[in-house]
């Protein structure tokens, strides 16, 4: 019986905790990075042998006390615990049926309010299901891909756009994995992964190590090709009207030059439209 899922995510936890950060003496020589197995099992009171059992892939159903016990000895955080609890069959899934590839049209609409900060709906797969004229503006029209996993991995111009490619690239792919987590058996999820494990190595590498983060309030930092260096803030929104969707919505600081950068792009994004569309009517930028 070949390594689970849930061992092949305990493996790559306990890795990356070091016996400093666990409170233990570093002693001895250490064939392993991170916590030894028998750490990890007297950290959460368990035998060693049981918990090589989880990690070989012999022991599928551990009780949730014990996945408690697991995620504090291996300093998860609250996506990290989720997502340990789904790979034992113990977290919640949506329905197949309760997932919808629609955006709202009141969403749509509230995002057409935007002028000045880009917004996009996203599903787990990550492929934008929706977007304002200002966010296809930033993204420079998809030219490459409505799918930001794609963008970011398979797109060359990737690594200038995004100043911070690295830090960006670990964080799609934490937010990937536990969307992937939520839904495994979605046909769009299994084959955007498919097709970045096969096409990009950078991705199977960070695939490979096995975090698993929603997205937060940060900042990015792009080099756009009409109006230079941006520095925008973030935040992401679960829609609740549609499990899977999530918002992500951008703004610089007021006053900054990013602010000035923003403005200009969406007077340029204002005169490209209305120079193409002389009757001022637009439509939805939705697939």
């Amino acid at each position: 019986m070949g390594q689970s899922e849930l061992g092949a995510y305990l493996t790559a936890r306990r890795a990356g905790v070091t016996p400093a950060e666990a409170n233990l003496p570093a002693t001895g020589h250490r064939r392993v990075p991170g916590l030894r197995r028998e750490e990890v099992a007297l950290l959460a009171g368990v035998s060693a042998d049981y918990y090589t059992r989880l990690e070989q892939g012999r022991e599928r159903t551990p009780s949730a006390q014990v996945l408690d016990a697991l995620a504090v000895a291996l300093r998860l955080d609250e996506d990290g615990r989720l997502h340990l609890f789904r790979l034992a069959g113990l977290g919640p899934r949506p329905r197949a049926a309760a997932v919808s590839a629609q955006v709202e049209p009141s969403l749509s609409a509230l995002m057409d309010t935007w002028p000045h900060n880009p917004a996009v709906v996203h599903n787990r797969a990550y492929d934008v299901l929706a977007s304002n004229a200002i966010a296809d503006a930033l993204f420079h029209g998809w030219t490459h891909s409505r799918n930001l996993m794609h963008v970011v991995f398979t797109d060359p111009a990737a690594r200038v756009f995004y100043r911070d490619w690295h830090d960006v690239a670990r964080n799609a792919v934490a937010g990937f994995r536990l969307g992937h987590g939520a839904a495994p058996d979605d046909p769009r999820v299994r084959q955007v992964l498919a097709e970045l494990l096969d096409g990009s190595v950078e991705f199977a590498e960070l695939w490979a190590r096995h975090d698993a983060r929603g997205k937060a309030l940060e900042r990015k930092r792009f080099v756009h090709g009409e109006v230079g260096p941006l520095t925008l803030t973030m935040q992401t929104f679960d829609v609740r009207s549609a499990p899977g969707q999530e918002l992500v919505v951008y703004h610089a600081e007021p006053g900054s030059p990013s602010s000035e950068a923003l403005a200009l792009l969406g007077s340029l994004t204002a005169t490209a439209r209305g120079a193409a569309e002389p009757t001022g009517r637009r439509g939805r930028h939705t697939p």
